[in-house]
């Protein structure tokens, strides 16, 4: 007569473990000259999030993406990527890894037609892919539609979307998207943050820096607040959301 075995199981109440870190930063300095834009700063970003990373104007939001995409050479501290160290590699080095930024300001090339901007976010494949050109031209139909046209010539949304869209054409795991919606209309606003749920739920991890900070915790599963370079707040995006200082400096709301 055999013993039945009884297997551990999984119930509804047991919490999952968290997914494997994609991105982690750890005690990161930048300095410009004697100027310390980040001081110290800690974060951890796993596969399948979406993370916000709010704070004021010159708070370091944007220094953070652009020394995690080698834009910027730490000072000290660690930048890791899939558990590699890549603090101090090259940015073209770290987009062929798999971390594609869209930047502040977008930035296309203006003299380009939308379709030459795509395949600029292609280089690291040598060849444009028809399957990258056909998922950008799915998420955003407008570029198909303008693919002939000179990307100086186009809407701001429309740029937004091409700067998006030209990240995702080197099909990175981690997405870094800074200020998405600035200086857009409320409706192209929306359509920005349905796309990049949409981007995130196709499986590319997303760090957000935003100003709308409403917008950004709404799609996020966890934020981080920096403050003159250095994390202050650290939270799942609904707590922030309902937190009254987080309310009261981001979201316009008086503390009663």
């Amino acid at each position: 007569m055999t013993t039945a075995t009884h297997l551990p199981h999984r119930t509804a109440a047991t919490p999952r473990p968290p997914a494997p870190a994609i991105l982690e930063l750890a005690g990161l300095h930048v300095s410009y000259g004697a100027i310390g834009a980040l001081r110290g700063i800690d974060m951890v970003v796993r596969e399948g999030e979406v993370v916000a990373l709010l704070g004021a104007n010159g708070a370091g939001k944007t220094t953070t993406l652009r020394t995690i995409s080698g834009l910027h050479v730490p000072t000290s501290g660690e930048v890791r990527f899939c558990g590699e160290r890549v603090d101090g590699v090259p940015s073209h080095t770290v987009v062929g890894l798999g971390i594609g930024h869209s930047p502040e300001g977008r930035r296309v090339f203006a003299d380009m037609t939308v379709l030459e901007n795509l395949h600029m976010g292609a280089y690291r494949f040598k060849r444009l892919r028809q399957e990258d050109l056909d998922r950008v031209f799915a998420l955003f139909p407008r570029l198909a539609e303008r693919r002939t046209q000179q990307a100086g010539t186009l809407s701001g949304g429309e740029q937004q979307m091409l700067a998006m869209g030209r990240a995702l054409m080197g099909r990175p795991e981690l997405l870094l998207l800074d200020e998405p919606s600035m200086g857009l209309a409320p409706l192209i606003v929306a359509q920005i943050f349905e796309i990049i749920k949409e981007i995130n739920a196709q499986g590319t991890t997303v760090l957000l820096v935003e100003q709308n900070a409403a917008q950004a915790l709404k799609i996020a599963d966890r934020g981080y607040v920096l403050e003159t370079g250095r994390i202050t707040l650290h939270a799942p995006a609904h707590e922030l959301l309902d937190d009254p200082r987080i309310r009261a400096a981001y979201l316009g709301e008086a503390t009663g």
